[in-house]
């Protein structure tokens, strides 16, 4: 079976746009991933940046690439690239609730793609609650990141909301590369571990072997 191509899905989907620009709500993981992808989709889209990110751990995490997030917005908006942001409280227990049972579970398995489903999911929730058209994600800008699950799990949660999931893989045509070059532009926080604790905990015992 042949693996879908998301980006030609992308290019003929924001082909029908013509000179319109329609509204989306883009979940953003962290300031550095969603630089290249706001790049991309100010092109196409009038667009939302929505922060909503309860696996990260601690609390101050999760300030401070909160504060990562809108500094990028104000820098990139200088540049041209504008977008508006919206913020969800740290709400950890969103998390929590939802990944229990999987805590044994290793990186990049069923807990993380358990993740990807309570972001995604609200991003549709939001949007459908505050009328976006469109949502989709930035985390497949990541070379870590299953941008076939994210995808599917995207068109799931599309389906259960009533809206448009645009379909992605931003880290092709260079978009991972350019999310690195901009994040050094704009002198950005980037982060040494996915967010979670479960990432901290893996990323500190790597740090003592």
């Amino acid at each position: 079976m042949n693996r879908e191509n998301f980006f030609r899905k992308f290019d003929k989907t924001v082909e029908q746009f013509g000179d319109t620009k329609p509204e989306i709500l883009l979940h953003s993981c962290c300031g550095p991933c969603s630089s290249s992808v706001l790049e991309l989709l100010a092109k196409y889209f009038e667009v939302t940046v929505l922060w909503y990110n309860p696996n990260l751990y601690p609390e101050a995490e999760y300030e401070k690439r909160l504060a990562t997030q809108k500094q990028l917005i104000e820098a990139i908006g200088n540049d041209g690239v504008k977008s508006k942001l919206l913020v969800e409280p740290w709400r950890s227990e969103d998390y929590f609730s939802r990944i229990k049972g999987l805590e044994n579970e290793p990186e990049e398995g069923k807990r993380c793609l358990e993740c990807f489903k309570i972001r995604l999911d609200e991003t549709a929730r939001i949007a459908k609650e505050r009328g976006f058209e469109w949502f989709c994600t930035t985390l497949t800008v990541s070379s870590r990141k299953d941008a076939v699950a994210i995808n599917a799990i995207g068109r799931e949660a599309a389906a259960k909301y009533g809206v448009k999931w645009l379909p992605s893989e931003f880290r092709k045509r260079e978009g991972n590369h350019r999310s690195i070059i901009l994040s050094e532009k704009y002198g950005l926080y980037r982060q040494e571990y996915c967010g979670c604790v479960f990432s901290l905990a893996n990323m500190e015992g790597n740090d003592e072997d």
